[in-house]
C-alpha cells in the first residue's frame, strides 16, 4: 500500500490494479471509501480498461482475430508499477507485456495519477498509444463510497444533485451484463436523484448523453458529503451492490456491449481511437465536504 497526504487529506493506494482503498478526512476521521467487504463486493475503486462492462461472450473481434476479456477488462488485477512519488502525488504506470498480448493486441501505457489539493483528490488517466498502428480501447472509473456517512443517518437521507437538470432515462442491462435496446424512465427535468437501495435491484443505472459534469453526494441529515467532477466522460454508472452501505459514482469513456453487437472492437459504442504515439487523457476530482 502506498500513502499520499497533505494537511486535510490522507489517500491510500493499492498497487495491484493502482486501486484507491481509503480517503480520509482528517479532521473527522472520516474514510469516506467502502470498505471492500469480500462478502458484498470486494473492490474499492477498480479502474477499468482496456474495457468497460461486459463483452458479449467476453469475446471481441480485431483484425479477424478473436480476444477474450472478462468484465472490465484486466488492469483491476495488473500490478502495477510506481513510476514517481511525493508527499501528495504519487503515479502508477501498467505498460502491455506478452501475458496481455494473448488478450489485447496493442502496445500501451496506462499511467493513473493521484494528486490531492486541500480537500480534493484528483485521478488522471493517461492512456499513450506506443505501437504502430490505431488503437481501440475504453477507460472508465469505479470508486464505491461509502453511504451513509454519518452516524445517525440512514441511506435514503442522501441524494445525488448534478449540475444541470436532466432528462434522461436508464439503459437496462441484461443478465448477461450486455446493454438493451430499450430505455427505460429515470429523469425527468430534475437535477436530483434520491438514494435507496431498491435503485440497484436490477444492476446499474447506465445514462448516455447527460449534459451534467458535477455530482454532489448530500443530504439534509449531515454536512458530510462530497462535490465529484467528471468532465469529458460521455457515460456515467451509478451502482451499489444489492441491499450494500455505498454507492458507485462511475465515468466512463467507454460502455458494455449492447445485446446488438457485431462483437467488432472497431465498431463498439463508445470506442476510443488513437493514433500512433498519442496520448489520451481523463481526469476526475472528488472535493470531501
Amino acid at each position: 500500500m502506498f500513502t499520499i497526504e497533505n494537511n486535510q487529506v490522507k489517500a491510500v493506494i493499492n498497487a495491484k490494479g493502482a486501486e484507491l482503498t481509503q480517503l480520509i478526512v482528517k479532521e473527522h476521521q472520516l474514510d469516506y471509501m467502502w470498505g471492500g467487504d469480500p462478502a458484498v463486493w470486494g473492490k474499492h475503486s477498480p479502474i477499468l480498461f482496456p474495457i468497460v462492462g461486459s463483452l458479449k461472450n467476453n469475446t471481441y473481434f480485431y483484425n479477424g482475430q478473436s480476444y477474450q476479456l472478462p468484465r472490465h477488462g484486466f488492469a483491476r488485477d495488473k500490478q502495477f508499477a510506481v513510476e514517481s512519488q511525493s508527499a501528495d502525488t504519487i503515479t502508477f504506470l501498467l505498460r502491455n507485456d506478452a501475458e496481455i498480448a494473448t488478450v489485447y493486441p496493442f502496445a500501451f501505457e496506462l499511467r493513473v495519477r493521484y494528486t490531492l489539493v486541500e480537500n480534493s483528490l484528483a485521478v488522471a488517466y493517461e492512456v499513450v498509444n506506443c505501437g504502430k498502428e490505431e488503437m481501440y480501447f475504453s477507460v472508465g472509473a469505479h470508486p464505491a463510497f461509502k453511504v451513509p456517512l454519518a452516524p445517525g443517518t440512514d441511506y435514503t437521507d442522501y441524494y445525488l444533485e448534478f449540475n444541470q437538470p436532466e432528462t434522461a432515462p436508464r439503459w437496462p442491462i441484461s443478465p448477461d451484463g450486455l446493454i438493451e435496446q430499450t430505455p427505460l424512465p429515470l429523469l425527468q427535468n430534475t437535477n436530483r436523484l434520491n438514494l435507496s437501495k431498491d435503485l440497484f435491484q436490477k444492476d446499474a443505472l447506465v445514462l448516455k448523453g447527460m449534459r451534467s459534469t458535477i455530482v454532489t453526494l448530500g443530504s439534509t441529515k449531515t454536512p458530510r458529503g462530497f462535490r465529484f467532477d467528471y468532465p469529458g466522460f460521455p457515460f456515467l454508472g451509478i451502482w451499489a451492490a444489492k441491499n450494500a452501505d455505498f454507492v458507485c459514482i462511475e465515468p466512463w469513456c467507454g460502455i458494455a456491449d449492447s445485446v446488438a453487437t457485431s462483437q467488432q472492437l472497431q465498431e463498439k459504442e463508445g470506442i476510443n481511437k488513437l493514433v500512433a504515439g498519442e496520448t489520451f487523457n481523463r481526469t476526475w476530482t472528488i472535493s470531501l465536504l
